[in-house]
């Protein structure tokens, strides 16, 4: 019998994620029969896993690989395979599936994602009795709906009859612990399902090993990383702004030359951020508290407090754990109400707009031991901006778009605490800590004569100011249209003079602007876009690709079902064959969104 193992050619009609685990499946088959034609031998005691997973940003991808690689390690056989192109078919196919599952804008899954999840919803899908699963869900606990596409997967496949190996595990943005936590379950599950087995005892040298798939490539190496930032020094701040708008939105420019960070066109800029020095003096003479008395951090180790509350620690905002720590420390009744099933509603209402400071007001006196309030804080999260810059043409710098978010509430003056920290704690030639978010899911097309379609109210325009810039440098011949929209021409017209020049020297073909509050009737970008239905049409027809940037909870929403009313309209098709044309363009990697 031949050893060689069949394998998918690249040139077979299939996408790269239905290759590699077509060829995973392969390698898994004929490793088994290749250890099978010596009757002296068993086969391995591994199991073959598929590692499966739904990602927006690139979080998901990377646990998953991680996952994989660990898999492997441990002796099984384990394939790594976005849910994007995929189908419920072959996951019930498998035996064994490890899922890891973003949740993305408003609950939803990631939007190259959605078109699986749909078909698995159908009344008629069979049954996952043969199946043995596992879910991370990741989400994030300031969204109403946290972590609800990897719950919903979860629900999905227990209602479908599959088999748990383990509990899901709901990760929040500081995601270590509770990643780690569910791999010491799943893989002591793993490792029972393993011991259950016959007993093999088998000499290493007799396991075939399968050939390289998707898990075996090597993990994207970058020097800068969250835990290891890059401190960049801050070289431009400037005001995109009036200074009379209601709105500050500035222009950073952070100096990498000299290092190795690189970025592309559609990544994004991590900042860390710190909070308000005076938040931090406020909330330990509050509680009475030295700023330098020592604490332990998982981290950062051994530090001061005040370092703590301000470099590490989240205070601007409550979360449920806060509330749970700090009823069960004060035995404070009021607040333990808050956090039965019933009163959801009242506990969002409480923790709404309100921090740490807040809390220390609203129930003195429960606090005494400084480890006691390190213990019930989070990690303080980086801010992911869309970068606005292009490699290729601001050689040496990432430029990012930052609006500044200040506001009143609860009789206190409060704010982002990245965007005050750039706007009113940061001056030009300090450094803060950086780090690139790839995006590999908002990148321009591959053809450089390809027309594209932007649309990016308010900062949103960030990713597109990069795609301009870049095509430019690049010399790119496809044409560009951009639709941009705020609320006032005269005060908030972000990157107007390059823009304006771009549209005249005609490097960008179209420009349509939407400033709402510039007439009687709020205009917005969608309503520019309906009144262009037939040369978007035409544009689609063409090649194009839309790309959409901005806010989720509306703004991506009422864009995508002007979209499908475009298509619906000058297609002339029903509801049906315009979600099936969407659909498509979405398939064809036409359709990109970067929405938070």
């Amino acid at each position: 019998m031949s050893n060689l193992v069949p394998f998918i050619p690249d040139s077979a009609p299939f996408t790269p994620e239905q290759r590699s685990w077509l060829n995973g499946f392969l390698a898994g088959l004929y490793s088994t029969a290749a250890v099978s034609t010596n009757p002296s031998v068993d086969p391995p005691p591994s199991l073959k896993i598929a590692v499966l997973y739904a990602s927006q940003s690139g979080t998901a991808e990377g646990l998953a690989r991680k996952v994989a690689k660990e898999l492997k390690l441990k002796g099984h056989i384990a394939s790594l395979i976005s849910l994007e192109g995929y189908t419920p078919a072959a996951l019930i196919a498998e035996r064994y599936a490890i899922l890891i599952a973003s949740t993305y804008g408003e609950g939803d899954a990631p939007d190259a994602v959605q078109p699986f999840y749909e078909q698995l919803c159908l009344e008629h899908f069979p049954c996952c009795e043969n199946l043995s699963y596992a879910v991370l869900a990741l989400g994030d606990s300031t969204y109403e709906q946290f972590c609800k596409f990897g719950i919903d997967l979860d629900n999905k496949l227990a209602t479908l009859g599959g088999n748990r190996i383990c509990d899901r595990v709901d990760c929040d943005v500081e995601i270590d612990k509770s990643f780690a936590k569910w791999k010491v379950s799943l893989y002591a599950r793993l490792d029972d399902i393993v011991a259950a087995r016959p007993s093999r005892n088998v000499p290493s040298s007799s396991v075939t090993k399968e050939p390289s798939t998707e898990g075996d490539e090597p993990d994207p190496v970058s020097t800068y990383t969250r835990d290891n930032p890059f401190l960049a020094p801050l070289v431009d701040k400037r005001p995109l702004t009036h200074e009379v708008s209601s709105k500050l939105t500035l222009h950073m420019a952070f100096n990498i030359s000299g290092s190795d960070v690189t970025y592309e066109a559609g990544d994004a800029c991590g900042v860390l951020p710190q909070n308000d020095l005076r938040l931090v003096e406020e909330i330990l003479h509050t509680l009475n508290f030295s700023g330098q008395v020592p604490v332990q951090l998982p981290k950062a180790g051994s530090t001061t407090l005040q370092d703590a509350l301000h470099n590490h620690l989240q205070i601007t905002r409550l979360t449920r754990k806060m509330i749970e720590a700090y009823a069960t420390i004060g035995e404070c009744q009021p607040l333990s109400g808050l956090l039965i099933p019933e009163q959801q509603a009242h506990l969002e209402k409480y923790t709404y707009d309100r921090g740490l400071i807040d809390l220390l007001h609203d129930y003195p006196g429960v606090l005494h031991d400084p480890a006691d309030l390190v213990a019930m804080l989070s990690r303080l999260a980086p801010r992911l901006y869309s970068i606005s810059s292009s490699p290729h043409a601001h050689a040496g710098e990432i430029h990012t778009t930052v609006a500044v978010v200040r506001y009143r509430s609860h009789n206190r003056e409060r704010g982002g605490v990245c965007s005050t920290l750039l706007a009113d704690r940061i001056p030009t030639g300090e450094r803060l800590p950086i780090y690139i978010q790839p995006n590999k899911k908002f990148r321009l097309p591959a053809q450089s004569d390809a027309p594209v379609i932007m649309i990016g109210p308010g900062t949103g325009i960030a990713p597109f100011r990069a795609f301009l810039h870049e095509r430019r440098a690049l010399g790119s011949t496809g044409l560009n249209w951009l639709f941009f929209g705020e609320r006032s021409a005269a005060t908030d017209f972000l990157y107007r003079e390059e823009l304006e020049e771009m549209y005249k020297d005609k490097h960008l073909t179209r420009l349509d602007l939407a400033f709402s509050r510039d007439q009687d009737h709020k205009v917005y970008v969608q309503d520019r876009m309906l009144e262009q239905a037939p040369l978007m049409w035409s544009w689609l027809q063409d090649g194009a690709s839309i790309y959409v940037c901005g806010d989720a909870s509306r703004m991506a929403k009422d864009v995508d079902s002007t979209l499908h009313t475009i298509v619906g309209q000058q297609g002339h098709m029903d509801s049906e064959s315009a979600k099936d044309f969407m659909q498509t363009i979405k398939d064809q990697h036409r359709y990109h969104r970067d929405v938070y």
